[in-house]
């Protein structure tokens, strides 16, 4: 946060996080649970090298990490409820009409078999194939902050159809298998279906190559910006009629090279993100004729011209292209936002095998991510957070 920081503040933080506290509050009817998971989630945020059950037991002040594993595993409590609170007070506090949701999935490397979900698969926070878990989440972006909103455990079919090592886990009976990009879908229209203010979708190509998921977007009046693959099939349309069917990167190739404009889409690592940018209409989905227009959409590296990726779009038709990029651009903020639930408030430090532990830890850890994303939000001079920043964190 800073090391300029005055007591007034630190009075402000403590006062914010009465209202986590608050959220706790009706989800335990006890008070050891309620005191546990308050403890658990004031852990998460401490300096703790890994937050575990052994250091998160010692930071909270409890003998043995028997606690904390009863937490996750025995005590009596309903992290979708939990899901729920926190989502409402995030859309409370940064919520905002021009809000991004954002879909992706991020890998939790394990060792062993047991853990419900793991097995041999990719893992894009690795980068090749290894023995992990995959969570599929869902994160908000707004002028205010980003932070994460919902999250599903993806379940391969190696477990879904052993049903007695998912009894083992923990897996309810009724859970079978879902893809990631049928996940994401149930993920938003959870958020939709409960009002999160947001006008845009946008994700990678593993869901935007995904026409079912697009037309649920469609058909919620909600635009989008989604990556897919160089050989995504499209129906380019121009001078009023649509032709053939073919590959994206052949429908680009075949611009006029007038077409493309250079824009910036944000703050990068290294610098500014600016690339070359170019769109041309498609066909819409049959089921979805008219409005919104849709859209092919491709951006280029300044300095390597065959360094490309690609998009569909479907907006408004008077949204400009300028509009289009900044929203792929925005895809990048659920990156971000792994990267720092998992430095800052663990995300991936979780030691529980079964099912419903993972949800347990996650929720949790969602929570403390929010808090911080509010409290930093609040902090910023009111004049840097532009439309839709959020209230300082204060007692309900």
């Amino acid at each position: 946060m800073g090391d300029d920081i005055g007591v007034g503040e630190v009075v402000d933080w403590a006062e914010g996080f009465s209202q986590v506290e608050d959220l706790l509050a009706p989800r335990f009817g006890r008070s050891e649970p309620r005191a546990r998971a308050t403890g658990y989630v004031q852990s998460l945020m401490a300096p703790l090298e890994r937050k575990n059950g052994w250091t998160i037991s010692e930071a909270s002040g409890a003998r043995s990490p028997d606690s904390v594993q009863w937490l996750l595993s025995g005590a009596d409590w309903d992290p979708d409820l939990l899901r729920d609170d926190l989502r409402d007070w995030v859309v409370d506090q940064l919520g905002d009409p021009g809000g991004v949701l954002i879909v992706d999935d991020t890998g939790f490397l394990k060792k062993g078999t047991k853990s419900a979900g793991v097995q041999r698969q990719y893992c894009g926070t690795a980068g090749r194939i290894e023995n992990c878990q995959i969570g599929v989440f869902l994160a908000y972006a707004t002028p205010a902050g980003r932070t994460l909103l919902d999250r599903e455990l993806y379940l391969p079919k190696s477990w879904t159809e052993d049903r007695e090592r998912c009894t083992e886990a923990g897996v309810p009976p009724t859970v079978g298998f879902a893809t990631k990009p049928e996940l994401a879908e149930t993920m938003l229209l959870r958020a939709l279906d409960a009002a999160v203010p947001a006008s845009w979708v946008t994700g990678d190509e593993a869901y935007g190559q995904v026409s079912a998921l697009r037309r649920a977007l469609v058909e919620r009046g909600v635009s989008y910006v989604l990556a897919v693959p160089s050989n995504q099939r499209v129906h380019p349309v121009s001078g009023g009629e649509t032709h053939g069917e073919g590959r994206i990167d052949d429908a680009l190739a075949a611009l006029d090279p007038r077409c493309w404009t250079t824009i910036t889409v944000g703050a990068g690592a290294k610098g500014p993100r600016t690339y070359q940018w170019a769109r041309a209409r498609v066909r819409p989905l049959p089921e979805h004729p008219g409005e919104p227009e849709h859209w092919l959409l491709a951006r280029r590296s300044l300095t390597d011209p065959t360094d490309l990726a690609y998009y569909l779009a479907a907006a408004p038709a008077k949204t400009p292209l300028r509009e289009l990029a900044r929203i792929a651009g925005v895809r990048w903020a659920i990156e971000e936002t792994f990267q720092t639930a998992k430095n800052e408030v663990g995300l991936d430090h979780y030691q529980v095998r079964r099912y419903g532990g993972w949800y347990r830890h996650i929720t949790l850890a969602m929570l403390a991510h929010a808090f911080l994303t509010i409290t930093r939000a609040a902090t910023r001079p009111r004049e840097k957070r532009g439309p839709g920043a959020s209230r300082p964190p204060s007692a309900s």
